[in-house]
């Protein structure tokens, strides 16, 4: 089938990489490039499909789940003054 596409610029630099790098004329590598991601994922035979198994969790007051980095980083602030501190009592 004949038909006329515009690409955009990024695209089309993309696929003239690959015609260069690839050594195949500019058709080829759009309709490889197309069927690949065109074409439905095929799972590997006898693989299982992956199942994400939930489980409970519990809110415990004053922690928040998504802070805990932040929270790391007060812990170590916290523990460096303190270190500093007794080095400074101790001289």
């Amino acid at each position: 089938m004949r038909t006329t596409l515009t690409l955009d610029p990024d695209v089309a630099q993309m696929i003239q990489e690959e015609v260069h790098r690839a050594r195949k004329p500019f058709k080829q590598v759009v309709n490889e490039v197309l069927r690949r991601g065109l074409e439905p994922r095929v799972r590997a035979r006898g693989t299982k499909p992956y199942r994400v198994r939930p489980h409970a969790a519990r809110l415990v007051a004053g922690i928040d789940r998504g802070r805990f980095n932040a929270l790391a980083d007060e812990l170590e602030t916290r523990a460096g003054m303190e270190k500093l501190t007794r080095a400074r009592r101790s001289t």
